[in-house]
């Protein structure tokens, strides 16, 4: 027979009731006698048996309308549901539960494990007491696409910086020397990197780089790509497909083809973005790869296996498809502004 509640409550010295109101997550237990529980149930291995025979774990994403999040989560849940456990697959709305409010609701069903991609790990603002209480309850976490330093998780990213290198190397050598980078708010890990990686990448090349923060969204894309062409930019990176979009989108309201007058180059390969008009130029974010080392090294902290608290990344691929072509000239503009020589990178708020 194995381990039973019974045998925690006893060695923490404690009623069983107490135990399992330590083990749900539960308050009104002095912080003693909760430290008491977790370790004896650690020591008796209560908690993996446990997660061994009926595993709940969560995958928590930011949304489900952006294509890459879709993929992200079936992917995820699939791994985990073969592995012969339970995949809970929470996505976040505006003005709906946010991320701390699931973990909430996870932890009062047994949550055993848990994914977060692109959660508030990546907000260098939001803090990680959400975080940190996973794992005073030790409870696996694998954080995916953003790293907080000093906290006990398992990190799992895209290299944003070699996207960058990919994204402007192609447009280089199409012969585009004002290239845009539309970025996502300026708070968040991967755009840091993303906007690192773009001025080093402008800087190699002998270009000028300009820099606009928006929104992840097809409106944000437009309007990043509506300043950005004021530049008299020959080509825009875009940080996710959704934004080249609506890059695309406003070049067309300016009456510039794509690619014949800028080229638009976007991030993630999303599912459909080989059929967009035209067909988009994208940096592939190896989603498969990325869930697969996730939900392995979840399990193998599941199955009491030490995994080191590193951070995992994997490089990216560039796609090169219709939306990119050779610069012809720079588009005409009634607002120009000079980027800072020697190919420095320009933010604008």
């Amino acid at each position: 027979m194995g381990v039973t509640l019974a045998d925690v409550a006893d060695l923490a010295g404690v009623s069983p009731s107490t135990a399992s109101r330590v083990l749900s997550g539960k308050s009104g237990v002095a912080e003693r006698t909760r430290d008491a529980v977790i370790s004896a149930a650690d020591g008796l291995g209560y908690l993996r048996a446990k997660a061994t025979r009926r595993a709940v774990i969560g995958v928590i994403l930011p949304e489900l309308d952006n294509p890459v999040f879709a993929a992200f989560a079936h992917t995820l849940a699939n791994g985990v549901a073969q592995a012969g456990h339970m995949p809970v697959v929470c996505s976040q709305t505006n003005g709906g539960i946010d991320e701390d409010e699931w973990i909430a609701m996870l932890l009062e069903r047994d949550l055993a494990g848990l994914i977060v991609v692109s959660g508030l790990h990546a907000d260098v603002l939001a803090g990680t007491s959400r975080y940190r209480q996973l794992s005073e309850r030790r409870i696996p976490l694998v954080l995916v696409n953003g790293r907080v330093e000093g906290l006990d998780a398992v990190f799992v990213s895209d290299d944003d910086r070699v996207a960058m290198a990919l994204a402007v190397g192609h447009l280089v050598e199409l012969g585009h020397r004002r290239i845009g980078l539309a970025a996502g708010p300026s708070r968040y890990v991967p755009v840091i990197r993303k906007v690192e990686g773009f001025a080093e990448a402008v800087e190699a090349g002998g270009a000028e780089g300009f820099v606009d923060h928006s929104l992840f969204t097809i409106e944000g894309g437009r309007a990043a790509a509506v300043n950005l062409l004021r530049r008299r930019v020959t080509a825009i990176v875009c940080a996710s497909d959704l934004m080249a979009l609506g890059a695309i989108r406003a070049c067309r309201s300016q009456s510039f083809d794509v690619p014949r007058d800028v080229s638009v180059i976007g991030y993630d390969d999303s599912p459909m973005m080989g059929f967009t008009g035209p067909a988009l130029t994208t940096v592939r974010q190896p989603v498969l790869a990325m869930c697969k080392a996730a939900v392995r090294a979840l399990l193998d902290q599941l199955s009491g296996h030490v995994v080191p608290r590193h951070e995992y990344v994997f490089h990216p691929e560039l796609i090169v498809r219709g939306s990119t072509g050779a610069c012809r000239a720079i588009p005409p503009s009634a607002q120009v502004e000079t980027a800072v020589q020697g190919g420095a990178s320009r933010a604008d708020p």
